[in-house]
């Protein structure tokens, strides 16, 4: 018997996950591959991390605390907002899965920018909802298109500041101006996934924003223990929010959806300020070395408030990625994103982006780009 699925499910193309380091070692016959594709924080985790988690090892047979509460009162503290404008999920994801199932109904509609984090789409398409995809515009969110694509039906505008995969960032002013041309019966989420690199002369507090708003949409800020504080192998994130829309994403939270080694591992990584400061630092060096190196090469490196950068490299991407990974440095291909002479790389330790600017120098050399 044929089983009834739905069309909006059975047409989804699944996420494609990158394939383990260890696998393209294999394929590839190379080893002590360096991996620059995923946006990860080459620097780790903090030792404060790893050592809280190992102290709760022999306790894994009991349950996580369903609230977070330790963690969620350390969050609340750190950013300066009540413990109830918090929701945890396992990854930001989690809580872009969470909004939908509270906000959208079949036939809604919610608007995100091209290209951008896929799984905006994804859930919107599970629930049955219809995407309107807005073309980034000059590497920007286009706020004037948005804008023409919101209507009653209209649930959920996803920006991610700054857009991942460009760079891109805008502004607190740009981002009020939205808001009040922005109707009261929808929600808009900030993905705030790169926040942390962003200098500090062009950033804003958009947690206080929140908490100052009255009018207009709802606002949301999303954020990550992935980036900065390099925990993505935990699966760790967490929205703030209004406490009347956290209320709500708590109704279809699943309980103890954020396990126990992730609270403590997140917590004791909130704590070390220090090492999160390297982190910061260092990506800001790698940064700067890059953006010089990469000038020379003849490459055209798009500015970027992130820990990455979007390279136009003068020729195909996808054989560039084919050529880079012979040198056993991995890199993202933004083919399939619209940008076919471009790739995309995280910020390295200076090791490995000294190993990626030679490696570039002679696949651009052997591919004759340029």
């Amino acid at each position: 018997m044929k089983l009834p699925i739905p069309e909006y499910i059975a047409s989804i193309v699944p996420y494609p996950p990158g394939k383990p380091l260890d696998e393209l070692e294999r394929q590839y016959g190379i080893s002590n591959a360096i991996k620059l594709a995923s946006n990860e924080n080459p620097w780790g985790p903090s030792p404060r991390a790893t050592s809280a988690i190992a102290a709760v090892l022999a306790d894994l047979h009991r349950y996580p605390d369903g609230s977070s509460y330790n963690l969620t009162q350390a969050l609340a503290k750190h950013l300066a907002c009540p413990p109830e404008m918090l929701v945890l999920g396992s990854g930001s994801n989690e809580v872009i899965e969470f909004l939908v199932k509270a906000c959208v109904q079949p036939g809604d509609e919610a608007i995100c920018s091209h290209p951008s984090f896929l799984m905006y789409q994804k859930f919107v398409q599970i629930r049955g909802g219809k995407n309107i995809v807005v073309p980034l515009a000059q590497m920007r969110h286009d706020f004037k298109s948005i804008l023409d694509q919101v209507n009653d039906r209209t649930r959920l505008i996803f920006l991610d500041n700054p857009n991942n995969p460009t760079g891109s960032f805008f502004t607190k002013d740009a981002l009020l101006q939205l808001c009040r041309a922005l109707p009261p019966t929808l929600v808009l989420v900030l993905d705030e996934a790169y926040v942390d690199f962003v200098d500090p002369a062009q950033s804003f507090n958009s947690i206080e924003l929140i908490q100052q708003q009255t009018d207009g949409p709802l606002v949301v800020s999303l954020r990550t223990f992935s980036k900065a504080y390099g925990l993505a192998g935990l699966r760790l994130g967490f929205g703030v929010m209004p406490t009347s829309l956290a209320a709500m994403l708590h109704r279809v939270r699943q309980p103890f959806n954020i396990n126990t080694l992730a609270q403590v591992g997140a917590l004791a990584a909130l704590e070390d300020s220090a090492h999160y400061q390297r982190t910061i630092n260092g990506t800001r060096a790698g940064m700067a070395f890059l953006r010089e190196e990469l000038h020379k090469l003849g490459c055209v490196c798009h500015p970027s408030q992130a820990n990455f950068f979007l390279i136009d490299v003068g020729g195909d991407a996808n054989r560039l990625y084919e050529a880079m990974l012979y040198k056993g440095v991995i890199v993202r291909s933004m083919y399939a994103y619209g940008y076919t002479n471009c790739i995309r790389i995280t910020v390295g330790t200076e090791e490995e982006n000294a190993r990626f600017v030679t490696a570039l120098g002679e696949c651009l050399n052997e591919l004759r780009y340029g």
